[in-house]
């Protein structure tokens, strides 16, 4: 029989997070169309192209589900800054950006991301993102688009600024452009910066076009107490009930950080079936502590993301390492509980609760028959790994982005033996240095 391509001799992450081992895996055009035992695998089909997975463990590419290609070349700059970190230098720095500027920061972006094993991200929005969709395509990732939607706010640049009507009118124009682009890889969102930045003329118009155009809706929410103080003050309403009042909660809406939650917010979430995504280390480097086990025992969906690079980097393995420590330490040991945040539930937040996130969870976030063929495969024959007496511990504890050998996106291999196939690296990175100089200079930071 026929296929694409077949992954020889791996180890395999079922959707269960057990691993079998000795399997291989069959896919034709973009999607998985068996996983089974490798020899009989490998008796059974003739594919056009197979790849080597000896030594390697085959998981679902990582689903980044927050975070800013925009701020790629901000990297390093954002530590041991006092807040508020995003009004004072990020927004800024934005707001500096041409075309050329935001094509070189999102190619590194995408870049970054297959080399760290992330197939898919959701942005939350900048300036130019049409060059953002344009580099996800070159680059064959997943990804969920918005532009930034700022009309308020006398602590941010006017030059971040626009009327409602345009930037609705910019963002129809994205999703008529863009949408279905790279052979459906990509989708264009519409975008609710944060309450503070945002009227509610424009939430609810922002709102009301996802629902007609049947697309996501991506948004800050409850990232600080700033933000609470700020509802309270003008509506009279925490930020989660301020939205609900103007009809911004659905399934359909991603919301990040998710750190400054009531109880009674949590349940409004919960029964909207709005999708949470953390980002741990930007969270607890200037936020705090989410309620993450509270929304576990609850059954919300949860994703996680990287917020960008500009504090740190976009490995999803660092995120999940940072954030059962984090939790561990704040929710945990003072009452002696050391299953508060398990490690399949980690890893369903890089994968599946990321897929649900992108609304995708019908399309990606598992290894199995009839799902997108969106897989990583990680070098496991290393010492820091293997020997191992449970290898699901010691991918959350242990596992690195260098660790990632191969990726594939919709059935193409994108990178193979840590060569990325799609993009010129050498050129990606000397074109970086320059223009963050660049960038640096013009924005004053």
């Amino acid at each position: 029989m026929k296929c694409d391509l077949l992954i020889k001799d791996c180890s395999v992450m079922t959707p269960e997070f057990t691993i079998e081992d000795n399997r291989a895996i069959a896919i034709d055009g973009s999607r998985i169309v068996e996983i089974g035992p490798s020899a009989e695998m490998a008796a059974k089909y003739k594919p056009d192209e197979t790849l080597s997975g000896k030594g390697k463990l085959c998981m679902p590419g990582l689903v980044d589900a927050h975070t800013h290609t925009c701020q790629q070349l901000l990297k390093g700059r954002t530590m041991d800054e006092l807040p508020m970190i995003w009004s004072r230098i990020l927004v800024p720095f934005e707001g500096n950006m041409n075309e050329a500027d935001v094509r070189i920061s999102a190619e590194m972006s995408c870049l970054e991301m297959i080399k760290s094993g992330t197939t898919a991200f959701a942005d939350a929005g900048g300036v130019h993102m049409h060059q953002v969709a344009e580099a996800a395509v070159q680059s064959g990732m997943r990804a969920a688009i918005t532009r930034s939607s700022i009309d308020i706010g006398d602590f941010l640049p006017d030059s971040m600024k626009q009327p409602l009507e345009q930037i609705i009118d910019n963002n129809e124009w994205l999703y008529r452009t863009y949408n279905g682009a790279g052979d459906d890889r990509v989708h264009i969102w519409f975008g609710i910066r944060q309450v503070m930045s945002c009227s509610p003329e424009l939430i609810q118009a922002a709102a009301e076009k996802a629902r007609q155009y049947n697309t996501g809706l991506h948004m800050h929410l409850a990232e600080h107490r700033d933000e609470v103080r700020y509802c309270l003050e003008r509506y009279r309403k925490r930020p989660v009930e301020y939205l609900d009042s103007l009809g911004a909660l659905g399934p359909n809406l991603l919301t990040a950080h998710n750190v400054v939650y009531s109880e009674h917010e949590l349940e409004i979430l919960k029964a909207r079936g709005v999708k949470i995504v953390h980002c741990p280390r930007a969270n607890f480097n200037s936020h705090g502590f989410p309620k993450t086990p509270r929304m576990v025992e609850m059954g919300i969906s949860i994703g996680m993301g990287s917020d960008g690079a500009s504090g740190s980097n976009l490995s999803l393995f660092d995120e999940m390492r940072v954030f059962r420590s984090g939790l561990h330490a704040y929710w945990g040991l003072p009452v002696f509980d050391p299953l508060v945040m398990p490690v399949n539930e980690l890893l369903k937040m890089v994968t599946i609760g990321g897929a649900r996130a992108m609304q995708l969870a019908h399309e990606i976030g598992t290894v199995e028959t009839g799902k997108k063929a969106d897989l990583i495969l990680i070098d496991i024959d290393q010492p820091h790994i293997t020997p191992t007496r449970i290898l699901v511990n010691t991918i959350v504890e242990s596992v690195t982005s260098r660790d990632v050998e191969d990726v594939v996106i919709n059935g193409k291999i994108v990178m193979k033996n840590r060569e990325v196939l799609t993009l010129d690296e050498e050129r990606i990175m000397y074109e970086s240095q320059t223009t963050m100089d660049a960038i640096a200079r013009k924005a004053g930071i």
